[in-house]
């Protein structure tokens, strides 16, 4: 694994609809692995092995991350936003955040009040985030309307092969599924696998439609982060028993295709990794959603990444998990 590719990816901020700075790491770093490389007018960024095979698998994974973005700028220079995507809005009050603009991160710090903790409807709209301005005008001078602004996180190894980070979802997938394609050539795939980073699942997911649409492939691999359910306050009744370091998930949805599951499963068996299974009653609430509906439809498998804290600035992640995915979705590839 190339874990500097990583870091890049994941040291970039890319709410939803401002995915460009992910996309051009990328480019960079698949630019010597990928026969082709495709961008469309909305952002998504497709990287292609074997374009001539007549076999078409697409690879799935979002590059937004879930974030704010100003909206209105106060008399007294305090920023005012709205939120891209489900964020949690509690773990925003008493932040350090940034505000991404092109000639580089405005920082700053959203307003943190005791009756705001106690406030149970607590919304993006509630937040003024202070960038040391004291006038509309200064702030104007720093800040534009519709800049993206994140939680000023950062990255951090932890016990046991573990590690935190903001937005491994779904950056963690963009990274694994570039990783596998890298892998599966060096396998001798012959397939053709379009490796696409899509833009916008946290909000409207149609990056992924537009992607599929124009593909055209025979069956597609989602991946994305699932909720793991060995910490406080989740309940294995509701998606079943996922645990950090136990393997990549495979997901009992009506939406997954049961013999795909199956293939997966043969392969993580024939190459000795640990796979685990998560419920859903109907949609996979991903990318996949999106892709299986698309052209005369799509058979579609989602391998997810177990993930403990999802949506906080502090999701934390298993390397082991990281490595099985990769491994498990390249040899896959090679299979078919």
């Amino acid at each position: 694994m190339n874990e500097q590719f990583l870091n890049e990816i994941l040291n970039q901020v890319s709410v939803s609809g401002f995915e460009e700075p992910v996309q051009e790491v990328v480019k960079s770093y698949m630019k010597d692995t990928a026969d082709e490389i495709c961008e469309d007018e909305m952002g998504n960024v497709i990287c292609v092995l074997n374009p001539a095979n007549e076999k078409r698998i697409m690879l799935s994974a979002h590059a937004d991350e879930i974030g704010v973005m100003v909206s209105n700028i106060t008399v007294q220079g305090r920023l005012q936003v709205i939120d891209r995507g489900g964020i949690i809005a509690g773990t925003y009050p008493g932040q350090q955040v940034k505000v991404h603009m092109p000639g580089g991160d405005v920082y700053g710090v959203v307003e943190g009040r005791r009756e705001l903790f106690k406030n149970s409807e607590l919304k993006a709209t509630d937040f003024l985030i202070d960038i040391g301005a004291n006038t509309k005008e200064e702030a104007l001078e720093k800040v534009s309307l519709g800049a993206p602004v994140v939680p000023d996180t950062h990255i951090r190894d932890m016990m046991n092969g573990r590690f935190t980070a903001r937005a491994l979802d779904d950056r963690l997938g963009v990274f694994i599924i570039m990783e596998a394609l890298k892998r599966a050539k060096e396998k001798g795939c012959k397939a053709g696998v379009y490796a696409a980073s899509t833009v916008g699942e946290e909000t409207t997911k149609s990056g992924a439609y537009w992607t599929s649409t124009r593909i055209k492939p025979h069956l597609a691999i989602v991946v994305d982060v699932t909720y793991c359910s060995d910490y406080s306050g989740m309940n294995p009744a509701e998606m079943g028993n996922v645990n950090l370091g136990g393997g990549p998930v495979l997901c009992n949805s009506p939406i997954v295709v049961k013999k795909l599951n199956q293939k997966m499963e043969e392969c993580a068996s024939r190459i000795q990794i640990p796979v685990q299974r998560e419920a859903a009653s109907r949609l996979s609430y991903t990318d996949g959603d999106k892709i299986h509906f698309s052209n005369e439809g799509v058979p579609m498998v989602l391998v997810s990444i177990p993930l403990r804290y999802m949506h906080t600035p502090a999701e934390v992640a298993d390397w082991k998990d990281v490595e099985g995915c990769i491994e498990l979705i390249a040899e896959f590839l090679v299979e078919m």
